[in-house]
Formats: C-alpha cells, sequence, structure tokens
C-alpha cells in the first residue's frame, strides 16, 4: 500500500508540476523552477477521480497553449508579410515587441495576454501603415498620370513609374508583392511629381494655348462663338503673375472643352442641314448667272457640261424651300431646349434662313415683273406691225425667213429706230406705253401716206416692219 501510495503521490506531483509550469507560461513568467520538490501534493485526496481533475485541466491547459502559440506563429507571419510589402525589418519589429518571440534567441516563446496584446497592435500598426502609403502612391500615381496626359509624356518615360500607376486600381488587402511599399518608392514618386510639377509650370501656357486652340477648333468646325481675346490675354497674365492655380486653369479649361464638345454635338444635325443649304445657295447664285447669260445656247466647248450642271442645279434649287423649313423648325427646337440663340459665325441663324426667305422672294416678285414687262413688250410690238397695215399671210412668211437669217444686226436705220421706240416704251409704265403707241399710231399714219406716195415703197416698209417684228417674237412657224 505504501509502494501505491508514493507511485501515486508521483503522479499527482508530475500532473501538477505540468499544471504549474504551463500556466506560468501563460502567465508570461520568463523564469520557472520547475524542480519537481517544489509541487506540494495534498495527501489526503489520492483518488483516481482527483486525479482525473488533475489530467483534464492539464489537457486543457495544453490545448490553451496550443492554441495561443498559433495565434503568436499567425501574428508574426502577418508581421513579416507586411514587412516584406512594406520594406522593413521584421526580425526587428518581432523582437522589440519580446525577445522570445525572435527564434535566434533560443529560448520559449512569451505567448501570455500582454505579449498577443502586443504582437496585435502591432500588426494593426503595420496594416494602417501599409494603407497610409497605398493612398499617398494613389495620389501620387494620379498625379503622375494626369501630368503625363497633360504633358504629352512618352510610354518611355512613363514606364518607369508603371509599378506606381499600376497600384491604382488595387485595393490595400490585394498588395502583397515584395517591397511594392517601400519609402524608396514613394520618395521617387514624390520626387517625379514635384519634377512634373515644375515642368509644367514652365510649359504651362504652351499647355494652356494648346487647350486654347483645341477650343477654338471645335468653336470654329461648328462656327461657334469663341472667347473674346481680352479674356484670354487676361489669363496670360494671371499665368506670369502666378496668381493662379494651374490646376484649377486646366480643369476649367477641360471643362469648356467638354461643354463645347457637347454643344457642337448638339448642334451636328442643324450643321449638316446649314451646309446642304450654303452648297444649294450657290448653285443657285451659278444657275442664276448662268441663265443672264445670252450664249449659253451657243455651240462652244464645255456648253453641253454648262446644260447638264444647270439641270442639276435646277433640282438642287428646287429643293431650297423644304430645306429652309426644316432648318428652321429644328433651330427654333433647339433654341427652346437650349434657352440661348443658335449662332451661325456670331449671327442668328433663323436670322439669315429669315433675310434668305424675303430675298428669294423679292427675286421671284421681281422675276414676274420681268414676264409681264416682256408680254407688254411684245404687245407693243404687235400693235406697232398692226399699225403699218402688215398682211398676215405674207408677213408670217417674212417673219420666219428674217428670224432665221438674223435679228438686230441685219436691220436698217428704220428698225433701229423701231427698236428704240419699244425700248423706251419698256423702261415706262404699263399706262405710258399705251399713251406712246396711241401717238405713234397718228404719226405713223401721216409719215405713211407720204412715203406710200412713193412708188415701191409700201413694199419695202413691210419687209423692214417684218425684220422687226422678228427679233422680238422669234421664228414663226410657216
Amino acid at each position: 500500500m505504501r509502494l501505491r501510495k508514493e507511485e501515486r503521490v508521483n503522479q499527482f506531483r508530475a500532473v501538477k508540476g505540468q499544471i504549474q509550469k504551463i500556466s506560468a507560461e501563460i502567465a508570461g513568467q520568463s523564469v520557472y523552477d520547475d524542480s519537481i520538490t517544489n509541487v506540494i501534493v495534498n495527501e489526503n485526496d489520492l483518488s483516481l477521480k482527483k486525479l482525473e481533475e488533475y489530467q483534464i485541466e492539464l489537457q486543457t491547459l495544453h490545448n490553451e497553449k496550443n492554441d495561443r502559440l498559433q495565434q503568436v506563429e499567425t501574428y508574426i507571419d502577418t508581421i513579416h508579410r507586411l514587412s516584406t510589402t512594406l520594406g522593413m525589418e521584421s526580425s526587428m519589429i518581432v523582437t522589440k515587441v519580446h525577445p522570445s518571440l525572435n527564434e535566434l534567441c533560443g529560448i520559449s516563446k512569451n505567448i501570455s495576454d500582454s505579449i498577443l496584446a502586443k504582437l496585435n497592435i502591432t500588426v494593426e500598426s503595420l496594416k494602417e501603415e501599409k494603407q497610409k502609403r497605398l493612398e499617398k502612391l494613389h495620389h501620387l500615381g494620379k498625379a503622375l498620370t494626369n501630368l503625363w496626359n497633360l504633358m504629352g509624356t512618352p510610354y518611355e518615360d512613363r514606364r518607369l513609374f508603371s509599378h506606381v500607376t499600376g497600384l491604382l486600381p488595387v485595393s490595400s488587402d490585394e498588395v502583397s508583392d515584395p517591397g511594392s511599399l517601400t519609402l524608396n518608392i514613394m520618395q521617387q514618386a514624390e520626387a517625379e511629381v514635384k519634377r512634373l510639377d515644375q515642368l509644367k509650370a514652365s510649359k504651362m501656357k504652351e499647355l494652356f494655348f494648346k487647350k486654347q486652340n483645341e477650343l477654338e477648333n471645335i468653336c470654329n468646325k461648328s462656327h461657334m462663338e469663341i472667347p473674346s481675346r481680352p479674356e484670354i490675354d487676361n489669363i496670360i497674365t494671371l499665368i506670369n503673375s502666378g496668381e493662379i492655380d494651374h490646376a484649377d486653369l486646366l480643369m476649367s479649361m477641360d471643362e469648356q472643352i467638354a461643354r463645347a464638345k457637347e454643344e457642337a454635338s448638339s448642334r451636328k444635325e442643324i450643321m449638316e442641314k446649314v451646309e446642304r443649304w450654303m452648297l444649294a445657295r450657290d448653285e443657285e447664285r451659278w444657275l442664276e448667272e448662268y441663265s443672264m447669260d445670252e450664249n449659253r445656247y451657243s455651240v462652244s466647248r464645255g456648253a453641253h457640261k454648262n446644260l447638264r450642271r444647270a439641270e442639276r442645279a435646277r433640282g438642287i434649287v428646287n429643293k431650297i424651300p423644304v430645306l429652309v423649313a426644316s432648318l428652321i423648325a429644328k433651330t427654333k427646337n433647339w433654341e427652346e431646349e437650349r434657352k440661348k440663340v443658335f449662332l451661325f459665325d456670331d449671327v442668328p441663324l433663323l436670322a439669315m434662313l429669315e433675310e434668305y426667305n424675303m430675298s428669294r422672294q423679292e427675286r421671284e416678285e421681281e422675276k414676274q415683273r420681268q414676264r409681264e414687262k416682256k408680254k407688254v413688250q411684245s404687245q407693243v410690238v404687235v400693235d406697232q406691225d398692226n399699225a403699218f397695215g402688215s398682211r398676215p399671210g405674207t408677213s408670217s412668211r417674212r417673219l420666219s425667213n428674217r428670224s432665221i437669217n438674223g435679228g438686230f444686226s441685219n436691220a436698217t436705220p428704220l428698225n433701229r429706230r423701231l427698236s428704240l421706240s419699244i425700248h423706251q416704251l419698256g423702261n415706262n409704265s404699263i399706262n405710258s406705253a399705251s399713251q406712246n403707241i396711241s401717238l405713234m399710231k397718228d404719226g405713223r399714219k401721216i409719215q405713211g401716206q407720204k412715203m406710200f406716195a412713193r412708188p415701191g415703197f409700201a413694199s419695202h416698209l413691210r419687209d423692214e416692219t417684218a425684220s422687226v417684228v422678228s427679233t422680238f417674237s422669234g421664228p414663226v412657224s410657216p
């Protein structure tokens, strides 16, 4: 029984010794006397039940120790990974938390609550530093990209900092490459941004004029209003004095360009119709000049081409009223939507179209007056022919022959006098023309009676009169 008791006491002592040792490690005691003689065993209760309780307690402590060791290893691995990304020395960071955590020390790791808390604080601090550096590199990357785009930096120069701009779409958790967030990279990026800022300041005028030219090209292409020259001179003065923020100025220019592009896009359909209208106006002017050419039907080189062009021009001109009406409707809709006047080279487009419609109407009225005037002149010639008593049968044959052989070029002095009288009649009003006709009839009757007294003169006078009539009325069918 004594031997069994001594053996049971040793079992209790061994289990309690392990419990005390692990408890000391968990408590963070760096120095612990694990001599078995220091373990006190209550010999009054050496039952198997009590021993089993101690063994369960020991197993629980073992499990807790393993969990704490795993937490410590996880923290150390995280510190090592973050330190590699940030370009720091992980062993120094771990040693700073506690020397036992460094494997080179050769002692058991401290797994106390305080050490776990310090490790957690260290990890959180490294994560914050990582996030802070990444945000700064994001800012530097955006600045680099804007400056590159602003100054048209070639790809070769951009490639040197591609590792910085490549981090723009990446979150903090996704950054794990060694050395990707080191202080050296941040310093290089800052130096490059500073250098480009100084270069941008020296090239500010050039950049401004480049943006200004882009804006003017958009406005000129769409015939929109261009910013005034005094305003541009004022901006140049502010650039020279340094009283204007370069980034704000370029941002303002970009906004103006964006608005100009948007307005040019809204004007596109109207501008296409305006171009068609202007081309049609050119054809209309050409057709008017061509219609006034007395030699347009003459046999000459290129006459057939002009005839074909005239046919095409008439087709285009006939479509002008519909085109102008469509332009007016679309322009009015555009002005109602935009609450502004549609300007074409600083002139309201609607005013241009209305003025064109008025001038076109005036031209049509003038053409109508000319046609009526020709009718009056033709009637005067017919009345003049009747005044001389020309015979319908013979005069028709003579008219056709005279009109074929020539006009005023072969007329006698009498013909010229008649043509002069007719021309004078055409320049007067219709009423005055009728009065002159009656006066001429009376005068010609008296003169004709005297002339008819001479033999052979009457037939000659009929021939001359027929020549005059043929000039105005054109050829008559036999």
